[in-house]
């Protein structure tokens, strides 16, 4: 079943933050090292670089064993990311049934028992339930087997060489370097019609955690959900909400999902601060970062390409304002050759690109021009 717009207009009582001692004791306070500047505008005031799913991704399929080094999605995951110079890490967030928030990417887990493959949705698990898979804390107990299925459907057992137990959203906060910023993805399932009354209920369960744990802590929440990132938005004004997006790349049977053009003006009409789109949707329609800059907008990307130095240069040249990656190690030591403080400008922040070719306006504008045709094949 294709996702169903269920409109933000209709749910009631959505202009104020409940009526939550918890969450109202934090109402106006801002993360560290985050400008709101006037209005929504939510100012990025360096080129970020974004763990995705902590360390990276799990492929388990890949021939690249950089890509089965730590398990995703785990506190292992988050702290081995947090000794490269990054900003933020990234990692995705569903509610269990009991009403727990747990870091899980997929929308069911896989397991095995005699010979047969089971499939459970996380959020018809309890959090007792959920947290029996894969390896445990507790010394000498022994989880259930944790299988994954790939895009082209075969199940895998998922083996990596650093392996973790999964964790909750509290845990991640308690126990991962408190410098870190958190990119909180809002995980619901493309294929399910979510009523208003279920995404209220799951998004204030999470920033209840949110707000007794973060602290100084930076925060930015984000969503592929339109109506969830405009709840988020609604329910509260201290950290920034960005609209992520396909780019255009796969389409939907909502519309705001479909375009760069349709994520702006969805940002535009409910306050959200920024956008996430896929790169290739980037590359192929350029002209929409200078539109969302022009209305006030961050912008970051994610994808395969953003695995690669040359593609996040030319983004750092385009003005996007940073990437999630999954080669943590290789991209923030590119970053870190490519976009220096010059001497000369060391002390108001000033930017000069170092150990790649300058480009001027005229070979950036054929560079733009170029890459969308080169992405098409």
């Amino acid at each position: 079943m294709a996702l169903k717009a269920v409109h933000v207009s209709d749910v009631p009582n959505l202009d104020q933050v409940p009526d939550n001692a918890s969450l109202s004791l934090y109402s106006t306070r801002f993360p560290k090292g985050v400008d709101m500047g006037r209005g929504n505008a939510y100012r990025i005031p360096k080129f970020l670089v974004i763990g995705h799913r902590g360390h990276g991704m799990n492929v388990l399929q890949s021939s690249d064993k950089r890509m089965r080094a730590i398990k995703e999605n785990s506190i292992a995951s988050f702290n081995a990311a947090s000794s490269f110079p990054l900003d933020f890490i990234e990692f995705d967030v569903q509610v269990t049934k009991d009403g727990c928030p747990v870091i899980f990417h997929d929308d069911v887990i896989l397991s095995e028992k005699n010979g047969t493959v089971f499939e459970r949705r996380v959020t018809e698990l309890s959090l007792a339930e959920f947290l029996c898979y894969g390896p445990q804390s507790e010394p000498g107990k022994e989880g259930n087997t944790l299988l994954r299925k790939t895009k082209d459907g075969k199940i895998l057992k998922w083996d990596v060489d650093t392996d973790d137990p999964l964790c909750t959203l509290q845990e991640a906060f308690q126990q991962v370097e408190p410098s870190l910023g958190f990119n909180i993805e809002l995980k619901f399932d493309d294929h399910i019609v979510y009523q208003p009354d279920y995404l209220i209920h799951v998004i204030q369960t999470i920033l209840q955690v949110v707000f007794e744990h973060a602290k100084d802590r930076a925060i930015l929440f984000s969503s592929f959900q339109p109506d969830a990132a405009l709840i988020v938005r609604k329910l509260q004004s201290t950290f920034p909400v960005f609209f992520l997006t396909n780019g255009g790349t796969e389409i939907y049977y909502d519309v705001r999902r479909n375009s760069l053009e349709e994520a702006i003006k969805l940002c535009l009409e409910g306050g959200l601060q920024g956008i996430v789109s896929e790169v290739k949707g980037v590359f192929r329609n350029p002209g929409a970062v200078t539109k969302s800059k022009e209305a006030n907008l961050s912008f970051l990307t994610y994808g395969k390409l953003n695995n690669v130095p040359e593609a996040v240069y030319v983004q750092h040249l385009m003005g996007i304002d940073g990437v999630i990656v999954d080669l943590v190690r290789e991209i923030t030591e590119a970053v870190s050759e490519m976009i220096k403080p010059s001497k000369a400008g060391e002390e108001d922040g000033k930017l000069q690109a170092a150990a790649k070719p300058q480009f001027s306006e005229r070979e950036l504008a054929f560079l733009l021009k170029l890459i969308p045709e080169l992405i098409q094949h």
